[in-house]
């Protein structure tokens, strides 16, 4: 999934000029990296909306239209509205082809209905963590990783080092020794699961 942000380059800066363009429908952001000056920013606050909510947005590599240039970035920070929920401020890193890019990706977990801890056992898979930073080249990272806990018995759980990544990708934690587990299934006690606060088994 390609996705595109429009934007034009923003000479007026400030908190006054900020609060301007969000009460004009725009949103301030900004451009850095890459061996470049940082450039200041202004982006449609509804266009822009309409592509932040989706997950991929999150973990791409995005395609940023400065003044009819496009360049490869990626989402680096942002602030939200505490009430209102819209973005306030944005921030985006240009990404080159040949340096390694650290991003977190989201995990998707499938097949949980037919896990034998599931199926069998009564229990519910524990998502122990949702997304997982990753190493590789702006062309290989993918948009989320999937994790098939078909297989999975009740007490065990699936950690970094038995997930199939696709080529040229790398988990951080795991590349510094650390073999984290992603999910587990545990026994429900009363609808909540106990994997709460028990460390799950290997």
């Amino acid at each position: 999934m390609a996705i595109e942000i429009n934007a034009v380059k923003r000479d007026v800066k400030g908190t006054g000029a900020s609060r301007r363009l969000r009460r004009a429908g725009a949103v301030p952001g900004v451009v850095y990296g890459g061996g470049k000056e940082a450039v200041t920013l202004e982006l449609n606050a509804k266009e822009l909306f309409m592509q932040f909510r989706h997950e991929a947005f999150h973990a791409s590599v995005l395609g940023l239209v400065v003044d009819g240039k496009k360049e490869n970035v990626l989402l680096r920070d942002f602030q939200l509205h505490p009430v209102r929920n819209t973005i306030q401020h944005i921030d985006f890193q240009r990404v080159s082809a040949t340096d390694k890019i650290h991003v977190k990706v989201p995990l998707h977990f499938v097949n949980a209905d037919v896990a034998p801890g599931v199926k069998l056992g009564g229990g519910i898979v524990a998502h122990i963590q949702t997304e997982a930073d990753v190493s590789c080249l702006a062309k290989d990272l993918p948009e989320f990783i999937e994790i098939d806990v078909a297989n999975l018995e009740m007490g065990h759980s699936i950690h970094l080092s038995q997930i199939k990544l696709p080529k040229g990708v790398e988990f951080v934690q795991l590349a510094h020794g650390d073999d984290a587990a992603v999910a587990s299934i545990a026994k429900t006690r009363g609808g909540v699961s106990a994997a709460a606060d028990e460390t799950p088994a290997a």
